[in-house]
């Protein structure tokens, strides 16, 4: 943990000489910050920018991975936190915690800004007196790096907290992360996270209807009114009595959901329809049309079977067939 402090003349670093010893204190911070990290909504997701001359973390990165030595790398992002952090006039500063740890296979990096708070404890005289402590839950800085993901070559591996307003931009740069949005994209991943919610729920067909329905009402909103979608606006709307438990789908940094963004209405219709197409035939189709028995599918044979047919197609197909029995 090193120190961003700000100044009159600007920002400043202050080192920490050694690392800090691994022991259950620390693996509780750190378990703490992760889960509150994965827990807090308006997160962005991106890679590495191209630029690595003005956004050198990768650079940094990959030199820390050969040789392994942690002071230097973090040291050497406090700079460039430092530099980024001068260019913004609200930026504040704080204790830099960086943490290198596997969860799940995977090796992640963890950038956090944490201030510290002032308590009161009770001694052992019964007594009471001032205590500092680091504010867990008030960080407003935080950033995480899958590195698996980045030497894998996966499309996003970096997350941070992206905040109201430009404050936290400086965060983002000191990542070195491009966080391009791409609304279709980001619309489509919000769509299959919806669909697994309400799969993992159990729904039943009624209900799965309804709420992917109202789902896609609440985005198309968003749509047309050119307003940027939050995702605790949309888990209240949607889960009024238990918004946490959607929450913790759309926050989990694993899926790489980016918050606020303008809903792509051409992305939104796999909520509520079903399609698909060959060189022969293309077919689709609306949920409720499943869930009302109107069509049917068949898992065994792959088959669908569709019900009430409209006068105008069944007159056609009739035509069709007289036409081959006469020839």
């Amino acid at each position: 943990m090193h120190d961003l402090q700000k100044g009159a003349a600007g920002f400043v670093v202050a080192l920490a000489q050694n690392p800090l010893p691994i022991n259950p204190t620390l693996q509780r911070v750190i378990d703490e910050l992760y889960d509150l990290y994965s827990r807090r909504t308006s997160k962005s997701h991106g890679r590495f920018a191209v630029d690595e001359a003005n956004y050198p973390a990768p650079i940094f990165l990959r030199a820390y991975l050969l040789d392994s030595d942690f002071g230097v790398l973090t040291s050497e992002l406090m700079n460039t936190l430092r530099l980024q952090a001068q260019r913004k006039t609200n930026a504040t500063g704080g204790h830099v915690f960086f943490a290198h740890f596997e969860r799940d296979a995977k090796q992640y990096l963890l950038v956090a800004i944490v201030n510290d708070k002032l308590g009161a404890t009770l001694t052992r005289d019964l007594s009471v007196q001032d205590v500092k402590h680091l504010d867990m839950d008030g960080f407003r800085f935080a950033g995480r790096i899958n590195l698996t993901g980045w030497m894998e070559g996966d499309a996003r591996y970096i997350g941070f907290l992206k905040g109201k307003g430009d404050v936290s931009e400086y965060f983002r740069e000191f990542l070195g992360c491009d966080a391009t949005i791409l609304e279709r994209q980001d619309t489509a991943d919000l769509v299959s996270a919806l669909k697994h919610f309400a799969e993992a729920q159990g729904m039943d067909p009624a209900a799965k209807d309804d709420f992917l329905g109202r789902a896609k009402s609440i985005c198309e909103r968003a749509s047309k009114q050119k307003q940027e979608l939050e995702f605790q606006a949309l888990a209240n709307e949607l889960m009024p009595a238990h918004p946490d438990v959607l929450l913790e789908v759309l926050t989990d940094p694993d899926r790489g959901l980016n918050d606020r963004f303008v809903p792509h209405r051409g992305a939104l219709s796999p909520l509520v329809k079903f399609k698909a197409k060959t060189s022969l035939w293309s077919v689709e189709f609306e949920r409720e049309a499943l869930s009302g028995g109107n069509i049917l599918f068949d898992e065994e044979e792959n088959t669908l079977t569709i019900l009430n047919l409209p006068p105008e197609l069944s007159q056609q197909l009739r035509a069709e067939r007289e036409v081959d029995a006469q020839a």
